[in-house]
């Protein structure tokens, strides 16, 4: 008599086959398994957003350099633009490690080795430039090295490369530390903080609107650690490689650039500091 086992596990190794026939033909398409839910993609960015990376503090409105990008690489997805889904975090949840409630985030996140063995990154989008901002009377303007820099009271956002540059480039070890911009910012209209940093598009859009009594003094040159803004996924996301080709494919079209153009632009004649 023969056992009945070898038969069986047979019948189960078929059935698990064609159980997984339709979740591998629907991979790569908006009803792809992988994703937080199914016949959508969930977006990660911040809560509040600011421009120029998204305007009017409405993601799904699709004006901005960062939610404009999500959606040509939405549609290169094979989403439309009603199944992109955004949820807001705070920076520091963003970047944490652990569980994400997305498929990946965009919030002005640079790829750094150190963030890198707690997440997973796409390639590099977008690599801005460091602008020094201070309030006319700082001792920070008029400043032509990192040596005259360093004399100044320091502050930026916690978790940030802002942050990390101050400690690491220019050697300021006391910087003042804030949740987000908008203190940094109230700190210096107190007189708490002389300067601060913050990516270029980021303190042309400060400058003009929200502190317009302070001006970009300078710009640094960018952090060898910083290699520039990336898609932010959960560690081992299998969508990385789905993403990215798609992310390629919109670089290659001049996504990038165009949107550049329309909300990153700056003034050439700033003043650059480079040591």
């Amino acid at each position: 008599m023969h056992s009945p086992l070898p038969q069986l596990a047979t019948a189960l190794a078929l059935a698990a086959a064609l159980g997984a026939a339709p979740a591998l033909a629907a991979e790569r398409t908006p009803d792809d398994p992988r994703l937080v839910t199914p016949g959508q993609l969930t977006v990660g960015t911040g809560d509040p957003v600011f421009p120029p990376w998204m305007l009017n503090n409405d993601p799904a409105g699709g004006e901005g350099f960062e939610n404009g990008l999500v959606y040509a690489l939405a549609a290169e997805m094979g989403f439309a633009p009603e199944q992109v889904v955004w949820v807001g975090l705070t920076f520091e949840q963003t970047i944490a490690p652990g569980a994400k409630p997305f498929d990946f985030a965009i919030q002005q996140i640079s790829v750094t080795e150190a963030r890198a063995q707690v997440v997973s990154f796409s390639q590099v989008y977008f690599q801005p430039d460091k602008a020094v901002i201070a309030l006319p009377g700082s001792p920070v303007v008029g400043a032509t090295s990192f040596a005259e820099l360093q004399g100044a009271r320091w502050g930026a956002v916690i978790g940030t490369t802002d942050l990390a540059y101050l400690e690491t480039i220019l050697g300021i070890d006391d910087a003042a530390v804030y949740d987000d911009q908008i203190g940094v910012f109230q700190a210096m209209q107190a007189g708490q903080i002389d300067a601060t940093l913050a990516a270029l598009p980021t303190a042309l859009f400060a400058t003009a609107v929200q502190i317009p009594e302070a001006g970009i003094v300078a710009i640094l040159p960018p952090d060898a650690n910083d290699r520039g803004h990336g898609l932010l996924f959960e560690f081992g996301n299998p969508l990385v490689e789905w993403v990215d080709e798609a992310l390629s494919a919109v670089i290659a079209a001049g996504v990038v650039e165009e949107l550049k153009a329309r909300y990153l632009v700056a003034d050439p004649d700033l003043p650059v500091i480079t040591e």
